[in-house]
């Protein structure tokens, strides 16, 4: 993760704040809060609007439904960051406390850990139910409380270090002393350790789980057709029931791998350009 180590000589990254000229500081961050202000409105009215629609729905959640729901509530937690890095567009140096500093990034990376998490389970729900070419059985309440208690304990504890590391740091600029809010890491061997504990767990595991059940539904809706061709084992309008369905969860599970790669892949290569960077400091950083 961007950073710099406790005794280094490393650039430190500045992460929410940004140093502009003086003839556009005031042009670009009315811009920036016009955009910042538009995302959180849009994603305020689409995932307090999602969850009334889930909620609305008759009978008792299922799990897939707690699922989505755990989805629109991380999504409702990452962008209360929004407001807050609003104002560190305008502020620039670094105004707001230890406190906001320790838990803004590790909020945002928490919410973006359950989303994650969410999203592989959500997928290995729905492939089960195509396996078993019919819905699943219900999950127990206990059930669905203990997955959902677990995706947000892992993602706390994986995101954990950077509460714990975040902290506000002098950077000259400009002739004068500003404050960041930055990542300083106790050690190199502590920084490699996280990074490759993190990208194991919050992105390749899940990563694989997603891939996994993509290329299953794929299988099934191959089989499904071949099955239609020949007439067996279920009468013609059965096939097409389950061949629609298999397509439908195909493009769904389809979606959220791509939606998974977008997200989190400039991430991680960032995390690995700083890596690279600390051992070979003639690299240029991102």
């Amino acid at each position: 993760m961007p950073g710099a180590g406790a005794g280094g000589n490393d650039t430190l990254f500045p992460f929410f704040s940004d140093f502009k000229d003086a003839a556009v500081r005031l042009g670009l961050s009315i811009v920036e809060t016009v955009v910042l202000a538009s995302i959180f409105g849009l994603a305020l009215v689409v995932n307090t609007g999602a969850i009334r629609l889930v909620l609305r729905r008759k009978g008792r959640p299922g799990a897939a439904s707690c699922l989505v729901l755990n989805l629109f509530c991380a999504d409702l937690l990452f962008i209360s960051a929004i407001p807050v890095i609003a104002v560190v567009r305008w502020t620039e140096s670094w105004t707001l406390g230890e406190a906001v500093c320790h838990l803004l990034f590790y909020l945002m990376s928490l919410s973006g850990s359950v989303t994650i998490l969410s999203l592989a389970a959500v997928s290995l729900e729905r492939v089960v139910s195509i396996v078993r070419l019919k819905p699943s059985k219900p999950w127990k309440g206990r059930l669905v409380a203990a997955c959902l208690l677990s995706i947000w304990v892992l993602a706390a504890l994986a995101t954990l270090p950077l509460s714990l590391f975040f902290s506000v740091q002098p950077l000259p600029t400009r002739g004068q002393e500003v404050y960041i809010c930055t990542l300083v890491w106790p050690t190199i061997a502590g920084e490699i350790a996280w990074d490759v504990s993190f990208v194991t767990v919050i992105f390749l595991i899940p990563g694989l789980v997603i891939v996994i059940s993509y290329s299953k539904i794929l299988q099934i809706a191959k089989a499904s057709r071949k099955r239609l061709q020949v007439g067996l084992a279920y009468s013609e309008r059965h096939h097409i029931r389950i061949s629609q369905q298999d397509f439908k969860l195909f493009r769904t599970l389809f979606l959220l791998m791509i939606s998974f790669f977008v997200m989190w892949s400039p991430i991680i290569i960032t995390i690995l350009l700083i890596l690279v960077q600390k051992f070979k400091p003639d690299i240029k950083g991102p």
